[in-house]
């Protein structure tokens, strides 16, 4: 391996074209010169971030969201969680991302942890929070045209059997409640 003052060499960009821009997301096709002297072609999918939101009413239950999900073409539970828009902080999104999931408004969030997903093709990170004094909010809350959401309170018993039973299919799912289980 090539090293460059102490540090692994990176590969250097060559050109960038956009291949892609939507709503959520924008993929990048770079061309670059890896250490070793060769070309490659590298499809980057390029993500603002995102909060997944493990919301607990108390501390032995925990709030899952039953959903469709089209690229799977399955309804299934999972931790509600939701893209941080521009210039918002990621706690601001995660607030804002609880009141629009599941109608509740946390008076107390703490960040449990920020994992990249999958790194090798994308640039999302994800930001854990758990979110926890849930109450009614004050305001009026808009909720996403294209969500169909169904928000159930669970204790962490039941939803550890639904992920033994294989009926939790979400990675970030099972790793958030990694994240809160003893």
């Amino acid at each position: 391996m090539t090293a460059t003052k102490g540090r692994r060499a990176k590969p250097r960009l060559i050109r960038r074209r956009i291949r892609f821009q939507g709503r959520v997301f924008r993929v990048e096709q770079d061309r670059v010169r890896l250490p070793n002297g060769r070309t490659a072609v590298l499809d980057i999918v390029r993500h603002g971030g995102s909060v997944v939101l493990i919301a607990q009413p108390s501390p032995q239950s925990v709030v899952l969201i039953r959903q469709f999900r089209y690229a799977i073409d399955k309804w299934i539970w999972e931790l509600p969680a939701g893209s941080i828009e521009s210039g918002e902080t990621p706690g601001r999104a995660a607030r804002r991302e609880c009141e629009e999931e599941i109608g509740l408004t946390p008076r107390r969030i703490s960040r449990a942890g920020a994992l990249y997903p999958t790194p090798g093709f994308c640039d999302e990170i994800m930001f854990f929070y758990r979110c926890t004094g849930l109450v009614k909010p004050t305001r009026r809350v808009k909720v996403d045209p294209d969500e169909q959401i169904e928000p159930r309170v669970l204790s962490l018993r039941e939803a550890g059997r639904l992920v033994e039973r294989g009926e939790i299919v979400d990675m970030k799912t099972i790793l958030g409640l990694g994240l809160i289980r003893p």
